[in-house]
């Protein structure tokens, strides 16, 4: 019970977290709020953002794996990492998209999860930003 209310604090406190940077970075063209992203889902595999986000896609799935708690956030990962991919595209940084957008594909694919289809806490921030309904349809 104390690891679920663990887990669910933090994932709360990333939704928050990612919900504030996203909006700065697609709103305002904060390109700069696209490393609290990152922060963020280092945070959540406990380990450097720096260290995090030049992992290769499938240390990235390693690391998410050996946390113990992949399973749990794993969508949240996969969403946030497509997302900044897609901003950092809008401002001409390719090779960090890709790199995100592999990292973000990766972990879709050993997770099950779709990067497309937003966790249902940020399905309204998707709409809003990304023009998304949040349908899995």
């Amino acid at each position: 019970m104390l690891e679920r209310d663990y887990i669910t604090e933090l994932i709360s406190q990333f939704v928050e977290a990612v919900t504030r940077a996203l909006k700065l970075a697609v709103e305002k063209g904060d390109p700069a709020s696209c490393q609290a992203v990152e922060q963020q889902v280092a945070d959540l595999i406990d380990l450097d953002a720096q260290t995090a986000m030049a992992l290769s896609p499938d240390s990235l799935v390693t690391m998410l794996v050996l946390s113990g708690m992949g399973d749990s956030v794993a969508s949240y990962v996969c969403y946030a990492l497509d997302r900044v991919s897609r901003v950092y595209e809008a401002h001409g940084e390719e090779d960090l998209a890709g790199l995100r957008r592999l990292q973000s594909q990766a972990v879709g694919e050993s997770f099950g999860c779709d990067p497309a289809t937003p966790p249902e806490e940020l399905a309204s921030l998707d709409a809003e930003l990304f023009g998304t309904t949040g349908d899995k349809a």
